[in-house]
């Protein structure tokens, strides 16, 4: 068993490790990743820098711990999709979740080209999630077919899918030029509202592209759903 005083120590070195990801994070979001250098972490944390590199040797460390938390976390697959009743309440969910996880690490998805230009390892992670994405919408879509809530074919669906995740990739970027402080730190019940009504519109426009091929019913309870969260 090792001694009391190592396990303390690695505690330590856990949590100060922990803190400077979830400070990195917040300076990432609220600044953007191009304009935080290791300094200003270390000075937000009231440690060293020297503290710093112990536990990551550059900021490119540290985003690629950060990318991994996300990768883990957007890995999500959708509810089976049973019955048009339920089918359109179900993707609304699981379309809120993704774009909760692109907005938590939204300093990845407002500074993605240069990012993926920089660093080939996380170009080709990124390519893997989208690729899971992909499927993801031509299998809910798919399921929707199935339930009698959409009317598509297999070209019509898998052209839908690379739409979706354009909106999805870039939205961000899209919020961000018509309403600048879109990006700024959240933090009171004020902000928490703003980026709920982000996620909200984001969600809306993803579902805008399916609603062409929704039937009647699935298109109402679409009217519904926008009624209810966007207005």
């Amino acid at each position: 068993m090792p001694p009391l005083a190592a396990t303390t120590n690695v505690s330590r070195s856990a949590r100060t490790r922990e803190r400077i990801l979830t400070v990195s994070l917040a300076l990432f979001n609220a600044l953007g990743e191009a304009n935080v250098t290791t300094g200003h972490i270390a000075d937000e944390l009231n440690i060293s820098p020297g503290n710093l590199y112990y536990h990551f040797r550059n900021k490119d460390e540290i985003i690629h711990h950060l990318f991994a938390d996300f990768e883990q976390k957007i890995d999500v697959g959708p509810a089976g999709l049973e019955d048009a009743a339920s089918a359109m309440e179900d993707l609304w969910l699981y379309l809120h979740l993704m774009f909760e996880r692109i907005w938590e690490y939204r300093f990845l998805y407002r500074n993605l080209d240069d990012l993926l230009t920089r660093d080939s390892k996380l170009k080709s992670h990124f390519n893997i999630i989208i690729g899971h994405k992909r499927e993801a919408v031509i299998s809910m879509s798919f399921a929707l077919v199935g339930a009698g809530a959409m009317r598509a074919d297999e070209d019509e669906i898998k052209a839908l899918a690379e739409n979706v995740l354009v909106v999805a990739s870039y939205w961000l970027n899209y919020e961000h030029l018509r309403a600048p402080k879109v990006n700024v730190k959240m933090g009171g019940a004020e902000d928490s509202i703003q980026a709920e009504k982000h996620l909200t519109r984001g969600v809306y426009q993803v579902m805008a592209l399916i609603a062409p091929f929704l039937q009647a019913g699935a298109k109402e309870h679409l009217n519904y759903l926008k009624s209810n969260y966007l207005e």
